[in-house]
């Protein structure tokens, strides 16, 4: 599979920026399995020339004609896309998710907590009760 990164993306482990042009069957599911954990959207390249611009919010991987559903960002009316009619993913849009993990959320809730903490102790020195 081509897998291509723009350089002009910052990122940190995220696939935001990268282009996936899938070869065979295999390597499609594999990159739609990346697009589905995807936390921002992405543009898919169709066979026919359609470009189209959306959040992938499930896909049916199972039965003769698997099909990925996305929520297309000019329309307010999901659509469902074969995997065989997918020529590329790319990942166009912000990942909501990159840099947010539990490590980084518990040093920030323990930094909230300290912060927290010193404010109650300054609030209770201030009325002669520390």
């Amino acid at each position: 599979m081509t897998d291509t990164k723009s350089h002009e993306t910052g990122g940190s482990g995220s696939l935001e920026g990268r282009v996936f042009r899938p070869a065979s069957t295999s390597e499609t599911a594999e990159a739609i399995d990346l697009a589905f954990d995807y936390r921002g959207d992405v543009t898919l390249e169709l066979r026919a020339g359609e470009s189209l611009k959306g959040y992938i919010y499930n896909r049916l991987a199972t039965g003769a004609h698997p099909v990925i559903e996305i929520f297309p960002t000019d329309s307010s009316v999901p659509r469902q896309i074969p995997y065989a009619e997918i020529a590329s993913i790319a990942f166009t849009g912000a990942d909501t998710a990159s840099g947010n993990s539990w490590e980084a959320w518990a040093l920030k809730k323990d930094s909230e907590r300290r912060a927290e903490a010193d404010r109650v102790e300054a609030d209770a020195r201030a009325r002669g009760l520390l």
